[in-house]
Formats: C-alpha cells, structure tokens, sequence
C-alpha cells in the first residue's frame, strides 16, 4: 500500500511507523516545528517512561505529491478545513481519523464524496518534546480497536481492503458499520470531557475535584440524550441509567489511571482548546 499519513501528532506517528515497519510505501506529513523536528532527528518513540529511544527512517513531507492508495488524516478537528484544499486535487482515498461529529457530507463536498471514509484512532502516547511516548502494551491495548467505515455504513471491497492491510501491519482495526454515529457518541462524551480536564488543569487535578466531575457528568448525559439514535456503542448509554455517585467513583478512578496520564488528556495546548470549541460547535449543531 502506498500510504500517506497526514499528521504526525502521536497516533498520526505511531500508525506511520507501524506501516512502515510492515513494508508499506508510507509517508508521514507534517508542518511547523514538528517538520523541522522531524527532519533534524528523524521519527522517534519511546513506550512511556522507558529511556529506550528508537528512531525509525519513515519518510517525512511538507506536502502531498502525486497520488495514494490511502490518505489516513489523523489531525486536529479544527486542523481539517486547510487539510481539505491541500487534499481536493491529489488522488486517493481519504480515511478521517480524527474528532468528528459534523458528518461526511461537509468532507466530501470539498474531495469527493465517493473518497470519504471515516474513523477514529485509538493509539495512545504523549509528546515529550520530539519523541512519541506511546502506551504499553497491555490487555487494553489489545481489547481496543481502531473503527473505520464508510460513510452510510457500506461493506465495500475497499474497506474489507484497508482493514485486512492493516490488520496485517500489526494494527488493531474493524469495520463499523456506524460509523458516523460511533463518532457523534464519541464526542458527546469526549467533548465534555476534554473541556473539564482542560479547566482543572489536568485529569488528575480534576479527578480531586467531584463537583466539576458531576457538571461534566450533566452535560455529557444531556448530548447523549441529544443524538439523533441510540449511542453507538452502545455500552456508553450507561452514562444515562447507572446512579450519578457511582460514575463520578469510576471517572475518578480512570483520571487517576496511566491510561488518562499518557494519554492526549495531559497535553493542554491552544490546539487542544481550540479543538475541543469545535467539537463542541458540532456537536450542538448536528445532534
């Protein structure tokens, strides 16, 4: 597969690098610092804490050329406007990774419909300066998978195409036949989320703090009752029936967790303000 990763944040990186090392014709797209990173030392990652830091020779560019079996977009939400123009005249398929909850119609109305697939990436890590610090491997790493589908939720050939090619990479993924619905649950629940541990100032801080936890419990419970369908999965309509008390006792315990330290949790930037605005903005507008 000749594959162009468009983002080379920790999850764009991780699946650039597992690609690769798999044999693909894989190239990894970056911009600004994490460009001139790149270029001076070259793709590293790390698990966690460990000091074993390893370099993988994943070609790196400043812009698409030419064409691509698959263009995997794995940017910020706010980030996919510009990332639309500079993808319109380059062939290939397009699989979204990313927070979404506007749907495919706005995508493909600017590439082509017919190039659209939609997903979300479920590798976890941090960025400790230009070295991606990726989760070990555990039972959680194996139990969750990354979804992809088409949009409508389709069976085509060339989603049974992408999901066996990564799947032989090593890549944990599935076909989800609802897609655009998973997406919209997702950020329903991660919006609110994400808000919070960006005003406590991190996921343990908020984890010391219940009330904001019950707020936070409130709202997410409020989109969910906004969706347009049952949530997808459906595992997450617990956040509807289960006692307020016991929740808080649950997300307090997953905030205090290696999994929410080393995680894009602990990572509070202006793009991850910016990016959790226009969730949210899609979110009250489309469920």
């Amino acid at each position: 597969m000749k594959l162009l990763v468009y983002g080379a944040g920790v999850c764009g990186t991780l699946l650039a690098v597992r690609m690769h090392e798999a044999g693909h014709d894989v190239a990894l797209l970056a911009r600004g610092e994490r460009l001139a990173d790149l270029r001076r030392h070259g793709v590293r990652i790390a698990e966690q804490d460990s000091q074993d830091v390893r370099r993988v020779e994943v070609p790196v560019v400043d812009r698409p050329a030419g064409g691509y079996d698959l263009i995997a977009v794995v940017v910020r939400t706010h980030q996919v406007d510009a990332v639309l123009e500079s993808l319109a005249d380059v062939d290939g398929d397009v699989l979204f990774m990313l927070n979404w909850a506007a749907g495919a119609r706005p995508l493909g109305a600017v590439i082509g419909h017919e190039r659209v697939l939609l997903g979300f990436p479920t590798s976890g890590g941090t960025m400790d300066g230009d070295v991606v610090r990726y989760r070990a491997a555990g039972l959680l790493t194996r139990l969750v998978t990354m979804p992809i589908g088409e949009p409508g939720g389709r069976t085509t050939p060339r989603l049974d195409r992408i999901v066996r090619t990564f799947r032989s990479a090593g890549v944990g993924v599935k076909a989800e036949p609802r897609m655009d619905a998973w997406l919209k649950t997702h950020a329903a629940f991660s919006a609110p989320l994400g808000q919070a541990v960006d005003a406590a100032g991190g996921p343990q801080a908020l984890a010391a703090d219940p009330d904001a936890i019950r707020g936070m419990i409130g709202l997410m419970r409020r989109n969910m009752a906004a969706l347009q369908g049952p949530p997808v999965p459906r595992a997450i309509a617990a956040l509807l029936t289960l006692p307020e008390g016991l929740l808080v006792a649950v997300l307090r315990r997953f905030l205090r967790s290696p999994t929410a330290v080393h995680s894009g949790l602990s990572t509070a930037s202006p793009a991850t303000t910016a990016e959790l605005d226009r969730l949210a903005e899609q979110l009250g507008a489309d469920v």
